[in-house]
């Protein structure tokens, strides 16, 4: 280093330290930093002590607490550094405030304005409790946006009532409760619920009055954040957990939702409708008068007994803030996931009952819910009306069991001239075997598929049956017999220890149903030639009722009361089938078919023409 590089050295550090000592601040400044520091940390100390007070005392009321050595121009300082015009609302007391009618009763808190908890009136939880949809501190509802470049929660302000006394239209019967958040003069933020008599919906409007020169105008939308802890309600917490998850319909477009079985998560891009935190028999749903932009949906799945799972859906609903006022109308959806009820909304809700896709949710929507409906009108017993659907059901589909076993007994008969073409042609020439095999199904006028097909339409029905039964709050706490509750699992003996994939607990009418299982395969096995059965599909006939024990054991009793049910009466159909169809008469009537002329058809002639191509070779 040379002489003119050390001056240089030397100057600079000679500035820095002298700009150092020039800036420091005073004594008197050093102590306002300090006070300005304590009273910060005395404020959020005090809003902490705060929210252990609520979590601590729940639903009562609990006033803030100011550190009395915070003189009120320091705290209004501070509060208006955080808050902006918003900070007269960062103080105040949280009372709560009650919109009920027959159905439902709403309980709102004034701390962020926002529904504190939801009871349904008519309906109560497994053990007999009170059915509350959401309740606590820890559900969040809150706008967030920036005002004169300050983040603003609406959640950590305070709202004010606007009524004094009754909230009940004399006219209409609707209740209504207005609570603001004040900017200052003429500038508020509006809540408006109204509820009314006989519906589970809550009208939701939300004003932005005077706020042009607060709220940017050039957002053209705001920030929505809405999460909630899905309690448990019923007495099969795992069936419940895999049917409760987070679903949204887009606007003007199709219903989807997110994984039920996982922590999932979906960015959601175009315009949204509404968004529903689905429980298994219940729903919370936010519905949009005209859209949300966008937004994004989560749920994770909780580790503990009182809760499902925590839903979180950040979105963005439109914002113009034009002409002095903005209102954003929004109605809520609080209730039964009931399909006549969901169904009456005309915006897809009844979506959020997992009735199956495609096929499966035509034969449920379109002919097992009707008649399920029409049923109930005459039976109040929903084991009987269980029993009654599935005759019903039976009797409909007995032409397809007919058919089937009477094509199974074609084929049973026509078993000695099949085994005489193996005979004759060895294995080594299938393609051979196959067209005699095929010669001989159409001159006799058989259908080798004759007896999969009419099982193959049944099962539609089936599927359909699997789906209704567990998503049915028609079955909820309804007893039949041993079982208390028909959605949910029946108990005759509650085991000391839980089996892996079967439990703690010995469900008779799974029981039941695994041997009317046995019972039917072994009056279709009889039918059966062991020799041209599928390689293991003894093995897999008799080893289903295994798995369906483990499978069903804590499964929807009413479910299993079915196909138990069911089975029996295949039995009876069965049995009753064999004596109508007699095997002596299937034999001469297809002998009869062999003496007419044979139409070949163009599978039979491709069949024929690759044989003899084969023998050319």
């Amino acid at each position: 280093m040379d002489r003119n590089q050390f001056i240089g050295l030397f100057l600079i550090a000679g500035l820095f330290i002298g700009y150092m000592i020039y800036t420091q601040p005073s004594q008197e400044e050093i102590e306002k930093a300090r006070l300005k520091r304590d009273s910060i940390e005395q404020l959020q100390n005090a809003a902490a002590q705060l929210q252990d007070s609520l979590i601590a005392a729940d639903t009562n009321t609990v006033a803030v607490e100011i550190p009395e050595n915070i003189p009120q121009d320091s705290l209004n300082s501070l509060l208006a550094d955080k808050y902006g015009v918003f900070g007269g609302a960062a103080v105040g007391e949280e009372k709560f405030y009650t919109l009920e009618n027959d159905l439902m009763q709403v309980v709102i808190s004034s701390k962020g304005g926002r529904i504190y908890s939801v009871k349904l009136n008519e309906y109560k939880t497994h053990d007999s409790l009170d059915l509350v949809m959401f309740d606590g501190i820890k559900d969040k509802f809150e706008y967030r946006f920036f005002s004169q470049n300050r983040s603003i929660n609406t959640g950590e302000l305070y709202f004010f009532p606007q009524f004094d006394g009754d909230m009940v239209s004399a006219t209409t019967g609707k209740k209504s409760a207005i609570f603001r958040l004040s900017a200052g003069e003429g500038r508020y933020i509006e809540y408006n619920y109204t509820l009314e008599p006989g519906k589970y919906d809550l009208k939701y409007d939300v004003k932005f009055v005077g706020l042009d020169d607060v709220i940017s105008k050039n957002m053209g939308a705001i920030d929505l954040h809405w999460s909630m802890h899905s309690p448990a309600h019923e007495k099969g917490h795992k069936t419940e957990g895999e049917r409760t998850g987070l679903y949204y319909k887009f606007h003007e477009d199709e219903v989807d939702y997110l994984t039920e079985t996982k922590d999932d998560s979906e960015s959601l891009a175009t315009r949204v409708k509404w968004v529903a935190f689905k429980q298994q028999f219940f729903s919370a749903v936010l519905i949009a008068d005209t859209f949300f932009v966008s937004g994004k949906v989560e749920h994770k799945l909780i580790a503990d007994s009182k809760y499902l799972k925590h839903f979180t859906a950040d979105m963005v609903a439109p914002f113009e803030g034009e002409n002095n006022a903005q209102k954003i109308g929004y109605k809520w959806y609080f209730g039964p996931n009931k399909f006549s009820i969901l169904k009456e909304y005309d915006i897809e809700m009844e979506r959020l009952i997992p009735f199956g896709a495609s096929i499966i949710g035509w034969v449920n929507r379109y002919a097992i819910i009707p008649l399920f409906n029409f049923l109930s009108s005459y039976i109040g017993n929903i084991g009987l009306l269980i029993l009654v659907l599935t005759i019903i059901i039976k009797v409909v589909i007995f032409p397809l069991t007919y058919k089937s076993y009477l094509s199974t007994a074609k084929m049973r008969v026509l078993k000695p001239e099949i085994d005489a073409i193996n005979a004759k042609i060895p294995k080594e020439k299938a393609l051979e075997r196959q067209q005699a095999t095929m010669a001989l199904y159409k001159k006799a006028g058989v259908n080798p598929a004759g007896g999969c097909i009419p099982m193959l339409l049944q099962f539609p029905i089936l599927i359909a049956m699997f789906q209704f039964f567990p998503a049915s709050i028609e079955l909820r706490q309804k007893a039949f017999l041993w079982a208390t509750d028909l959605s949910t699992y029946d108990s005759i003996y509650n085991l000391p220890f839980n089996i892996p994939y079967y439990g703690d607990h010995v469900s008779l009418f799974t029981l039941l149903m695994a041997a009317s299982i046995v019972l039917t395969t072994l009056v279709n096995s009889a039918q059966m030639d062991s020799n041209s059965a599928i390689p293991g599909m003894k093995f897999m006939m008799y080893s289903m009722p295994v798995f369906m024990v483990f499978w069903f054991n804590s499964y929807s009793s009413g479910l299993s009361y079915y196909y138990f049910v069911a089975n029996i009466i295949t039995y009876a159909q069965t049995i009753a089938i064999r004596r109508m169809v007699n095997d002596e008469e299937v034999l001469k009537k297809i002998h009869e078919n062999k003496k007419k002329p044979v139409v070949k058809s163009k599978f039979q002639e491709r069949l024929e023409q690759m044989a003899k191509q084969q023998k050319n070779k």
